[in-house]
C-alpha cells in the first residue's frame, strides 16, 4: 500500500506547467482522452482547434513526458447586472486521466491559473462545470441557470397556416456569411443588455458557420433571421432538422435549436413562431435556454412545452469582492456588511456595500457583519439569480442581523434571471 506521503512525492514528480506551442497537439488528444472522446482526430480538426490556443494559457502535467492532464483559459467579457462588462478568466478544457486522478493535478492547475488571473486583474473566473462537485472547493458558485424544452408543435394552438409574423416583421432564411456579417452587432445588443452573457469573438462566429471546424460530426444548420416592420435584424436562430417518418408515412421529424437570438421579445415571439410552423415538424427542441425563458408564454397552450433539462450552468469565482460588487447596479438603495471567507486568500474579508439604482461603493469595514458567507455564495448571489434567503435557509449564509437576507435579496436580485447563452 502507498503512504500518503509516498503519494505526495509522486504527485510532487509530475511537471505542471504551460505548455510549447509544438505541445499543442499531444495537449489536445490528452485531452480528447480525459473527455472519453476518440483519440482520432484529422489534421484539419487538430488545425482549426490549435489555432484557437494561447500556449502561454494552456497548463498540461506531464508524466515521463506524457500528458495526463489538461487545463487552459483565456480571456472573456462578462456581461454584470446594468450592462457594465467585466474581464473575466474563462476557464475550459479541464481534464485529468483516469490513470492520474487523486494525485492533486487539478488543484495545482488551479491555483495557478487564479493566480495569475488576480495579478493580471481580472474581477472574475468563469467555467461551464461538468459536474457539480468539482469547483465549489475553488471558491467558484453557481451563477446562471439554463433549462431545456420539448414543444409538441400540433398541441400548440399555434396556426401554422399563417408563419409570417403579425406584427409586420418577416422571416428570412440566411446562409453562413450573412450570419457572420450580421450576427455580430445583433449579439453584442444582447449580450450588454443580459447579466451573465459573455462575448462572442470572431472565432466564435467562424466555428459556428462551419469556417472552422472543431467537431468531425459538424453539419450545416439553417439559419434564419427576423427583421423589424423597419428592416433592422433583431433577431437569428440556428437550427438542424432530422428526417423521421411514422408508420403511416406521417412525418415526425425534429426541429432542434442550436441558438436562438432576440433583442425584442417580438423577434423571439416571431422566431418560435417560425420554428412551429415548418412543415414536417412536429416536435421543435429549445437547446439551452434561461430558466424563466418566455418560450412557453408565446405559444396559445404553454403546456405544449416541456421542461426536459434544468440544472446550473456557468459557475463563478469572485477575484476582486470591491470591483465586482461595484462594477453591477442594484434593485434599490440601502446598505450591508459582508463577511466573504475565501480560504484560497485571493479575496474576501469585511465590507460595507452602499447600493443604489445607479450602482454601488463597497469599501473595507469595521463594522459588525449583516452576513456572513464564503465567496462562492457571494459568487452565486452577484448576478443575482440566486437568493439570500435561501441560501440562509440551507445553512449556506449566516444571518448575523435579523431580517439581512431579506434585505439582500431586495438589493441584489433580479427581476430576470441571469443567463449565460454559451459553454465554453
Amino acid at each position: 500500500m502507498t503512504s500518503p506521503a509516498e503519494s505526495a512525492d509522486r504527485a510532487d514528480a509530475l511537471d505542471v506547467r504551460p505548455i510549447t506551442e509544438a505541445e499543442t497537439p499531444a495537449w489536445i488528444r490528452a485531452l480528447d482522452l480525459g473527455f472519453l472522446r476518440s483519440p482520432g482526430i484529422s489534421e484539419r480538426e487538430l488545425a482549426d482547434r490549435a489555432a484557437g490556443i494561447d500556449p502561454g494559457r494552456t497548463l498540461g502535467a506531464f508524466d515521463a513526458g506524457r500528458c495526463v492532464a489538461t487545463f487552459r483559459s483565456f480571456p472573456q467579457e462578462l456581461t454584470a447586472v446594468g450592462g457594465t462588462v467585466v474581464a473575466a478568466d474563462a476557464i475550459t478544457n479541464v481534464s485529468v486521466h483516469a490513470t492520474h486522478r487523486r494525485r492533486g493535478l487539478l488543484t495545482r492547475m488551479m491555483s495557478q491559473d487564479l493566480a495569475a488571473a488576480k495579478e493580471r486583474g481580472d474581477v472574475v473566473a468563469t467555467l461551464i462545470a461538468a459536474e457539480y462537485a468539482i469547483y465549489g472547493r475553488f471558491g467558484f458558485g453557481p451563477a446562471t441557470w439554463a433549462a431545456q424544452w420539448s414543444v409538441d408543435v400540433p398541441r400548440t394552438g399555434l396556426d401554422r397556416r399563417r408563419p409570417v409574423p403579425d406584427d409586420g416583421g418577416r422571416i428570412d432564411l440566411v446562409d453562413g456569411a450573412e450570419v457572420r456579417k450580421l450576427g455580430p452587432e445583433l449579439y453584442d445588443r444582447v449580450r450588454r443588455a443580459l447579466p451573465g452573457a459573455i462575448d462572442r469573438p470572431e472565432r466564435w462566429w467562424q466555428v459556428a458557420t462551419g469556417v472552422l471546424r472543431t467537431r468531425p460530426e459538424w453539419t450545416e444548420p439553417f439559419f434564419a433571421a427576423y427583421r423589424s416592420p423597419a428592416g433592422e435584424v433583431e433577431g437569428m436562430v440556428a437550427y438542424r432538422t432530422d428526417d423521421r417518418w411514422g408508420d403511416a408515412k406521417q412525418p415526425l421529424n425534429t426541429a432542434s435549436v442550436l441558438w436562438l437570438l432576440g433583442s425584442t421579445p417580438a423577434a423571439e415571439r416571431a422566431l418560435w413562431h417560425y420554428l412551429c410552423s415548418i412543415d414536417w415538424v412536429t416536435t421543435v427542441t429549445s437547446g439551452d435556454r434561461a430558466p424563466d425563458d418566455l418560450l412557453p408564454l408565446f405559444l396559445p397552450d404553454p403546456r405544449a412545452a416541456r421542461i426536459t433539462m434544468r440544472a446550473d450552468w456557468m459557475w463563478v469565482r469572485l477575484l476582486d469582492v470591491v470591483r465586482a460588487l461595484e462594477a453591477r447596479t442594484y434593485e434599490g438603495e440601502g446598505e450591508l456588511v459582508l463577511e466573504v471567507a475565501d480560504h484560497a486568500g485571493l479575496t474576501g474579508g469585511r465590507h460595507l456595500l452602499t447600493a443604489s439604482r445607479e450602482g454601488g461603493s463597497c469599501v473595507p469595514s469595521s463594522r459588525s457583519a449583516d452576513l456572513t458567507l464564503d465567496v462562492a455564495d457571494l459568487a452565486s448571489l452577484w448576478l443575482g439569480g440566486e437568493s439570500a434567503v435561501r441560501l440562509a435557509a440551507a445553512g449556506r449564509v449566516r444571518e448575523e442581523r435579523a431580517g439581512a437576507a431579506r434585505k439582500a435579496d431586495a438589493l441584489l436580485r433580479t427581476p430576470r434571471r441571469p443567463w449565460c447563452p454559451d459553454i465554453f
